[in-house]
């Protein structure tokens, strides 16, 4: 483009020619070339380059490539088609644009007719026409309504202490969407880690539009029936999470800063005392030397191995904060050893970075450096070498004070060098990679776990992420949840909040509506801020530890549920905790303000959220026969209800054919459970009901190695099958005790062998 053209809108313009390629084909245009590649028979590929250019396959994103697909071309006057067995890409000529359809020719999705993708400058944009009644949901960690239609969002990853709940952007940018339409339904992933701004008809009421500062633009089209089948082709191209150690999936308690180290044991012996259960203690910050990572207060922490040790032989997992930056001090062994192998970013210059964070002036590792993660992971052993387990990356946007990092630092990209422009958004997802690469190969075999703050699409490969510095008020619970359920339809299963919030006090009341939703969430972790009230569940007055007592037990009576959802999520992307758009898409009690908070725990339990103020709530059950989770009464779905809603009393209720695994709650997850699998089984739905039950040791890969134990609960109206088992691990549980709950059911539990043979039993029996 020529200087005084770069300032205007410059479109793709009219078509020249095509050639078909193994996977696709290729158009030139008048200003640039757009390649069409079949990834699925319902994934598409849409590259929009300049002419000459070579197309760029570097992704960290993505996890895979074309799949073999049976396509043709059908060349037509004024237009190109591409057909699979499931969509048809159509390709207008004049101007060049996109559309995508059904195979009977319903429009899906369509480039906006006179803009397309287009160019200001660097910037590239896809414009889309704005359908009738569209709704768009995803975009992974962004506040807001559950609908995102009328705002317009930015990605990149900004450190945003005690950020109010419309804030944007926040930690992670995932840029992914589900549009919902007419009955359809279809996601767009943007593969463009450079800032970049999505519009679902703000200030407009013509397109929608998704631009990056610079780059490709470089988009994938999904099309499924329903939303999770659209979530299962993301993170197929994306990846999907690895198993979890189970412990990771129980209570978690942090503070901002528990030190010396008795306190850290007086924390974990109250647990053991108060017979809370609970997993995991973190160590923040404080137990560092100085605030420098990779080292331990010589006073406060004399110990760190003794002190794991004697956490762990009260139960207890050890997690320890790792920020990026590294202090400029001479004979601090990690500055010396970093600044000797050129592990630290740069100006184009040759100088070395420094920004100023916790320890004070720091340089910061290249994580998108193949060399500089496999150095991380070397430093990681002076907390794995002590016994930690768990890594928690924080201040990994990356944060420095006045957030603002300079553009022109520059950046490995596996070889492939950058600025800061490019490499931001993905710097938090490398650092988890190389902290949970490293932790994999240094723990003997068993899982890590690694939290991190910020993030990029496909971090859910190597992490779980919690939603940063949030605030003790209403408004930021109500907000997280609709952070988590929307980051779990972007391919992040496994997120949490800090409860009761991170910043300023809560009061017992908002601790108990937190912790009680904390019981349904993916991540269970309570924090708070140093210059706050701490957060254990006894902090809050005899009333408040009791019933967070009661639902911390709640969520370990669920734990064979909780754990067979997360393996769920390995294998399909499905969240653990759902969107209710997930399953009733095109309902639009869902998307709205009373309602759009609620949500699904796994495909039964429905969770109404409740402010600390409230005792009596307006709720929204789809159409159908719900249940009370607590009394079995039966309620009449399809419409709007006011539910009662004591302190004590999270409203939850589950859905018909519900077959919900649960067991005696131990004081951690990985103890052996009292009694046998409870199987707890509500009336039958209209149509035959499944839950695929999971168990593993919980620690190892060996489930890799197909030593696991999964077997389909399937409901149907006379009777329910357990199927014979899959896998070569045996169950922990030698009997199973089947509870029947709600109307018409038989009213005495039935207990057999836990065997991993066929099972049925009939409705009808008492």
């Amino acid at each position: 483009m020529s200087a005084s053209s770069a300032a205007l809108n410059q479109p793709i313009g009219n078509y020249s020619s095509h050639d078909q390629t193994q996977s696709g084909i290729i158009v030139t245009a008048e200003n640039a070339l757009l390649e069409i590649m079949v990834y699925t028979e319902t994934t598409i590929r849409v590259n929009a380059r300049g002419l000459g250019q070579a197309r760029e396959d570097f992704s960290y994103p993505i996890n895979t490539g074309p799949q073999e697909t049976d396509w043709r071309l059908e060349p037509r006057e004024t237009r190109l088609l591409i057909h699979t067995r499931r969509l048809i890409v159509g390709i207008e000529l004049y101007p060049v644009r996109v559309s995508f359809y059904t195979p009977e020719g319903g429009l899906i999705n369509a480039d906006e007719p006179a803009f397309g993708i287009s160019w200001l400058g660097e910037t590239v944009t896809t414009y889309k026409s704005l359908q009738s009644y569209e709704r768009f949901i995803g975009l992974g960690e962004k506040t807001g309504n559950l609908d995102r239609r009328n705002s317009a969002y930015v990605n990149w990853n900004t450190d945003y202490f005690g950020y109010p709940p419309f804030a944007d952007p926040l930690y992670a940018s995932i840029p992914f969407y589900i549009g919902i339409h007419s009955g359809l339904i279809y996601g767009i992933y943007l593969d463009n880690t450079h800032l970049s701004r999505f519009n679902f008809g703000a200030a407009n009421n013509r397109f929608v539009s998704f631009s990056a500062d610079s780059g490709p633009m470089d988009y994938y089209f999904f099309h499924g029936a329903s939303v999770a089948e659209v979530i299962s082709a993301y993170t197929a191209l994306t990846g999907r999470m690895p198993l979890p150690p189970i412990w990771s999936l129980g209570y978690q308690q942090c503070r901002y800063s528990y030190f010396p180290d008795t306190e850290v044991l007086r924390v974990a012996r109250t647990f053991r005392e108060k017979q809370i259960p609970a997993d995991v203690i973190y160590l923040d910050i404080h137990y560092m030397d100085d605030f420098k990572v990779f080292t331990w207060d010589p006073e406060r922490f004399a110990d760190p191995a003794g002190l794991v040790e004697k956490l762990r032989e009260l139960g207890f997992h050890t997690a320890a904060i790792a920020d990026p930056g590294i202090k400029i001090e001479e004979g601090y062994e990690p500055y010396e050893d970093g600044l000797e192998k050129d592990m630290f970013v740069k100006y184009p210059d040759g100088e070395l970075y420094a920004g100023e964070v916790w320890p004070g002036w720091c340089h910061f590792p290249d994580f998108t450096n193949p060399k500089t993660r496999t150095w991380w992971g070397n430093w990681l052993k002076t907390l794995t070498d002590a016994g930690v387990e768990g890594v928690w990356c924080d201040m990994n946007e990356p944060a420095a004070w006045g957030r603002q990092v300079p553009d022109l630092i520059e950046f490995n990209h596996d070889n492939r060098p950058c600025t800061h422009k490019k490499a931001r958004n993905i710097y938090g997802m490398q650092m988890a990679r190389a902290s949970y690469e490293a932790a994999q190969s240094q723990l003997s075999g068993r899982r890590p776990f690694v939290l991190t703050r910020a993030g990029f699409a496909g971090v859910q490969r190597y992490a779980a992420m919690w939603t940063g510095d949030n605030i003790a008020d209403d408004d930021h619970m109500l907000a997280g949840l609709r952070l988590i359920n929307s980051m779990g339809v972007s391919g992040l299963g496994f997120s949490g909040c800090d409860i009761p919030g991170f910043a300023g006090e809560a009061t017992p009341a908002l601790f108990v509506r937190w912790i009680a939703l904390g019981a349904f969430s993916p991540l269970f972790r309570g924090h708070s801020a140093y210059n706050s009230r701490s957060a254990e569940p006894w902090a809050f007055g005899e009333q408040a530890e009791e019933i967070a007592r009661y639902y911390i037990r709640l969520r370990y009576r669920l734990m064979p549920y909780i754990y067979s959802l997360f393996a769920e999520c390995t294998r399909t992307g499905m969240p653990p905790a759902r969107s209710l758009a997930i399953d009733w898409p095109h309902d639009p009690h869902v998307y709205g303000i009373y309602f759009h908070n609620q949500y699904l725990f796994g495909p039964y339990l429905h969770v109404v959220p409740v402010r600390s103020d409230q005792f009596i709530t307006k709720a929204y059950l789809p159409k159908g026969r719900w249940f009370d989770f607590y009394s079995d009464h039966e309620i009449a779905g399809g419409r709007e209800i006011y539910v009662d809603a004591p302190l004590s009393r999270l409203p939850v209720f589950v859905s018909p054919g519900a077959v919900i695994p649960m067991q005696q709650p131990g004081d951690t997850t990985t103890d052996q459970p009292a009694g046998p699998l409870q199987i707890h089984v509500w009336p039958p739905a209209e149509h035959p009901t499944e839950f695929v039950y999971y168990e593993d040791d919980g620690i190892s890969f060996d489930y890799r190695k197909g030593r696991f134990f999964q077997r389909t609960l399937r409901l149907e109206k006379d009777r329910l099958v357990l199927l014979p088992a899959e896998g070569e691990y045996e169950s922990r549980f030698e009997q199973v005790e089947i509870r029947f709950h709600g109307p018409g059911m038989p009213e005495n539990p039935q207990t057999c062998p836990h065997s991993p043979d066929f099972l049925e039993i009939p409705l009808e029996s008492s």
